[in-house]
């Protein structure tokens, strides 16, 4: 159920990757402008999840999710039926808005039920069934769109939502407790965010995720014109190099829940975010290489987010579980805005090289090194010598 709610957002992106080109053709517009759809997507899922994060704190995490499920399938609609390119951008904002309930509320449901090391595990966990969306969803719409258009893939998004709907009525149970329905009433949301803002270590895993999360965005943004038109891959092979970083990041993943066992979260946080720095400098340093040296450092670089990721929302959710749902909007808003963000650098550098997108990883690893070593990282708290 968890794993369904985790891909939403995940399966709506991934799902049309492969009809932009078609929708240019369509409208007669540019490829810069199609991706518009893109970065708006991500605009709108940043402010969605600022929304409904504090909302399933106050009213429960169920109905939050069916209200979120509603906008989405009547804006997949919407898309569907787009007369034009503003149309569908308009479109797609309001379709981030709905979908974005259940990732942000999904987050918030985990820390309900688990403490800060198996929340951890769980998120990486979740990383399995979040795969699924890059490894098979950009297949499969390309299927759809070959055999009935694009429009088409927008009405199976209305499928989609009305699925999770569904399985949230008959199978999710509420989590939120009393303390935190009391905790949410005590304040209005935006005191509420402001207080939880005050808080350095917060904000510095928060800064962690939202970096490394933000090379994935620049990633997305990049990719479709980048591996077919500049390297010169087909439609098909475009979803296996998609697929093959997902396995990267699945892989990782699976290897921190396994360091778990033995490690606490932030002490994997301790190195990896070093090594995802290093690995995103090599990248910029080889930017004009041979694919054969360029993708697999880029494999390398992506494949972070699968180390880094989890442990950055269960350090962050652990700052106080009372306010998990706000928290986890806090988390997803500045995730997605800095990924909306750059995913318009993506495009707007876009110069029929990878140099924008190399430069883009790099600095964004960097970001998030930086913020965990000097924000989130725990201080050790060291015994005072009472004087003589």
């Amino acid at each position: 159920m968890l794993g369904s709610l985790t891909a939403f957002g995940a399966v709506t992106i991934d799902l049309y990757l492969p009809t932009l080109p078609a929708i240019a053709r369509d409208y007669g517009t540019s490829a810069a402008a199609v991706q518009l759809t893109l970065s708006t997507f991500f605009v709108g899922m940043a402010i969605g999840q600022l929304f409904f994060g504090p909302l399933s704190d106050r009213i429960g995490r169920k109905p939050s999710i069916l209200i979120g499920c509603a906008v989405y399938v009547l804006a997949s609609l919407f898309c569907a039926l787009a007369p034009n390119i503003e149309a569908l951008v308009a479109g797609r904002f309001f379709q981030a808005l709905g979908c974005c309930a259940a990732m942000v509320t999904c987050r918030a449901i985990v820390r309900d039920r688990y403490d800060h090391r198996d929340s951890a595990r769980i998120f990486s966990l979740l990383m399995l069934v979040l795969a699924i969306a890059p490894l098979l969803a950009p297949t499969i719409g390309g299927w759809i769109a070959a055999a009935a258009g694009w429009h088409a893939v927008f009405y199976a998004f209305v499928g989609v939502g009305l699925a999770v709907a569904l399985a949230v009525v008959l199978r999710l149970d509420e989590s939120r407790s009393e303390a935190t329905a009391q905790a949410a009433r005590g304040t209005d949301v935006l005191s509420g965010y402001a207080r939880l803002l005050q808080n350095r270590q917060l904000v510095g895993y928060l800064l962690v995720g939202a970096a490394n999360g933000a090379t994935l965005f620049s990633y997305i943004a990049a990719s479709p014109d980048l591996v077919v038109n500049v390297w010169g891959f087909s439609e098909g092979q475009f979803g296996l190099v998609f697929a093959a970083i997902a396995v990267g990041i699945v892989g990782a993943s699976q290897i921190n829940r396994a360091l778990l066992r033995h490690r606490s979260p932030d002490a994997i946080l301790a190195w990896a975010t070093i090594g995802a720095a290093v690995a995103g400098a090599v990248l910029w340093l080889v930017a004009d290489a041979p694919l054969m040296v360029f993708l697999p450092v880029l494999f390398v670089a992506l494949s972070s987010n699968g180390l880094i990721a989890a442990n950055a929302s269960a350090g962050a959710l652990n700052v106080d579980p009372l306010r998990a749902g706000a928290i986890s909007g806090l988390m997803g808003g500045i995730n997605f805005g800095m990924g909306a963000a750059a995913s318009a650098l993506a495009a707007a550098l876009h110069d029929g090289t990878a140099r924008p997108l190399a430069s883009n990883i790099a600095v964004a690893l960097l970001v998030a090194a930086t913020a965990y070593h000097l924000l989130a990282r725990p201080r050790e708290t060291r015994p005072t010598t009472a004087p003589r």
